[in-house]
This record gives structure tokens, C-alpha cells and sequence, in this order.
């Protein structure tokens, strides 16, 4: 492993902006100099930001991938390769690859199967190959309003590094799907219901709901506990589902849809994650809060790339420069994320850390011109 000097870089810190020099050796921050000059052997970074690697929570990127077209199977190992390589040329350096537990089985069209035990396997085998480029973790989206949780829980344990796990309850007419109308639109585009087919779809779930709703949501936060991973509640929309999520020991909210729910998350000390996608387009494609009126609030901690992988670096410079602080912007996609999970060795320009560190040319849009991985050059 060679050396990595980023020199006349203008390098985003945790409290500050400065134009300066990086090292990297053995992996690590072994130091940050104030300064424009360049020694011999290192990058002239010309004023590039120099920035943490981002840190990814929650992304669907892998499941696009290994379903590119509705009901097209593409090889796991293929598509995790593919997705691994698009975060890296985005920026992301640490993911959380999120994957869903919990199925539907019993319906003819509306169902879907069973997928995350052999996507994890997949993913560790490459892991432990050395194939990949950036960190990847395992995030369980653990579906309350499902047939198969307790199941599909119970095939993993501790030796997997969950990192973290999410309860997620789509059961129509709350949370994120509480407008019937939004709802309709998703299932019946997705999977190409008649109305009345629809309309069974929802009278099924609501059932379900009822009948195992609560036993499977204290399943997951068993199986969380057990894994020593980390909770995450997902589409809170009542100040009750916020005391609900911080009984259960929530460390941070995915998608908060309202703003009571995200003042009740800031009352409650669970840190706010928002999707980048809701903040660049100016509002949620499932007609919840806007990001941006969060930020406005101060009740934004942490952007999540969601659906688009590039909406993540992107976003944080949105908000540095909405918020007059590049630091704080940045560190919504770094320093934030790594905390609310308990990674204390990256997410921040400090000696002493990873060397999972980005170059970023910002003109007319950021373009990513260089990321290190532990120090090892990967894009």
C-alpha cells in the first residue's frame, strides 16, 4: 500500500474549511497541513475539495440492480459488482446495503419472494474475495405487514455484522402510504392490478396488519438486539409512532412524513434522515414533507441517496451552501451517518482515521475525480 499526499486541496474538516495537505499512509489520516504548496510525489488537487467518503444508510441501488426490468432476475454476484462500482463513482465509500426480510406468498400478483439470505451470502463471499471496492454492510429492512418475517429473520445471526435494522410497515392507508391514492398508483403501476384486484390487495394487507402486525414488529427489535445491530424506524408520521420508535431504543428515523414527526424525532434525540432525492427535486414523489422545509426547520441530520446513488454527494453541497456551512452539509453524509450507526473510525478528515477520502471538482455540477478506500486508490 502506497502512500496518498493530496496537496493544495481544499479540504472540508469537521468545524472548518481549508486549503491544505492530507496524508495517508498504512491506510490511515497520519496528517492535515494548512497550505497551497505541492511536494514531490504528491496529487495537486488544484482547490478540489478533499472531502470524508460518504456514508450510505439506506439505498434501494441494490435492488434495481438485481431486478432491472419488473420481474427480470439478474445474477446476484453481477449485480452487486454493478452497484458496487456505481457508489464508488459517486462518492460512497461505506454502505449499508439494504435488503428486505419479510414476503408476501400467498397472492398471485401482488406478492414478492423471499431474496436477502442469498443476496447476503453473495455479498460476504465477494467481501471476503476482495472484489469489492468500497465497504459494504448489511441493513435488514425487516417488513412488519409481511407473511414470512419470523422466518426469514431467524436465518441470520450475529456472525453476519447486521449492521442495521429497519422497521418498515407498508400496510396501506398509514405512514408513508396513507393516502390511498399514492398507494394506488405505486401497486398498480408495479404490478399491473385491475382496480378491484387493487382494492383486494389492500383489504389483504390491512388484515395482515391486524392479525400479526404487532408480533412481528417485536420480532424485529428482538432479532436487532440480538444481531447488535442498530434500530431504525421508517416513515413515522405521528408524534405517537415517535414514542412508539424511542420505547423500542431507535437510533435514527428513515423518511420522517411530516414535520410533528420529525419535531417529536429532535424532542425524542433520534436523528432525522432524509432522502437527497426529496431535497434536489424539491419535495417527496410520495407527496410527504420536503427535505428542504426539515432543513429549513433544523430538524435534518442525515441525507440517505435513496433511489439515486448520486443524489447523495450532490445533496450534501445543496445543503452546505443552503445552510452557509460546507462542514455541516457535508458531515449530514459522513460524520452524522457514521455516528448513528457506531463507526467512531471514518466519516471525518482527522489523523487517526480511515483513509476513505474523496476529490471532488465543483463547477457547474460535482464531478467525483478521485476516491481511496482505506488509502487504495478505487476510482
Amino acid at each position: 500500500m502506497s502512500d496518498v499526499i493530496l496537496a493544495n486541496a481544499t479540504l472540508v474538516l469537521p468545524d472548518e474549511v481549508m486549503r491544505g495537505t492530507l496524508q495517508i499512509v498504512d491506510g490511515l489520516i497520519v496528517a492535515i497541513d494548512p497550505g497551497t504548496g505541492v511536494s514531490r510525489g504528491a496529487v495537486d488537487c488544484a482547490g478540489d475539495l478533499v472531502l470524508p467518503g460518504l456514508i450510505e444508510l439506506h439505498t434501494d441501488n441494490l435492488e434495481r440492480h438485481i431486478e432491472p426490468r419488473p420481474k427480470v432476475q439478474f445474477p446476484a454476484a453481477g449485480a452487486i459488482l454493478a452497484h458496487d462500482g456505481e457508489l464508488a463513482a459517486t462518492g460512497i465509500t461505506t454502505v449499508f446495503d439494504a435488503l428486505r426480510v419479510g414476503s408476501i406468498v400467498s397472492k398471485d400478483k401482488a406478492k414478492y419472494s423471499e431474496y436477502a439470505r442469498f443476496v447476503a451470502d453473495e455479498i460476504i463471499a465477494l467481501r471476503l474475495d476482495g472484489a469489492l471496492r468500497i465497504n459494504h454492510l448489511l441493513h435488514l429492512r425487516a417488513e412488519v405487514c409481511s407473511e414470512t418475517l419470523i422466518e426469514e429473520l431467524a436465518k441470520f445471526g450475529p456472525g453476519d455484522g447486521i449492521g442495521i435494522v429497519s422497521l418498515m410497515d407498508h400496510t396501506p392507508g398509514q405512514r408513508q402510504f396513507r393516502d390511498l391514492a399514492q398507494l394506488r398508483n405505486y401497486v398498480r403501476g408495479k404490478h399491473g392490478l385491475s382496480e378491484e384486484e387493487f382494492l383486494a390487495h389492500v383489504a389483504h394487507q390491512q388484515a395482515l396488519s391486524q392479525k400479526v402486525g404487532v408480533v412481528h414488529e417485536a420480532a424485529a427489535v428482538a432479532a436487532a438486539k440480538g444481531y447488535g445491530a442498530v434500530l431504525a424506524s421508517h416513515d413515522d408520521t405521528t408524534g405517537d409512532q415517535v414514542a412508539v420508535s424511542s420505547r423500542h431504543g431507535i437510533r435514527f428515523a428513515e423518511f420522517p412524513t411530516t414535520v410533528e414527526a420529525a419535531q417529536a424525532c429532535r424532542d425524542h434525540g433520534i436523528h432525522v434522515m432524509m432522502g437527497a432525492p426529496n431535497l434536489i427535486r424539491g419535495g417527496s414523489h410520495s407527496g410527504n414533507v420536503a427535505a428542504h422545509d426539515l432543513a429549513g426547520r433544523d430538524l435534518l441530520d442525515i441525507l440517505s441517496s435513496d433511489y439515486v446513488p448520486s443524489a447523495l454527494l450532490n445533496g450534501a453541497l445543496m445543503l452546505g451552501d443552503f445552510w452557509g456551512s460546507m462542514a455541516r452539509g457535508v458531515a449530514t453524509v459522513t460524520a452524522a451517518p457514521a455516528d448513528a450507526t457506531g463507526l467512531a473510525d471514518r466519516g471525518r478528515l482527522a489523523p487517526g482515521l480511515r483513509g476513505d477520502v474523496i476529490r471532488v471538482a465543483r463547477k457547474k455540477s460535482a464531478t467525483v475525480r478521485g476516491v481511496w478506500v482505506g488509502g487504495v486508490r478505487v476510482g
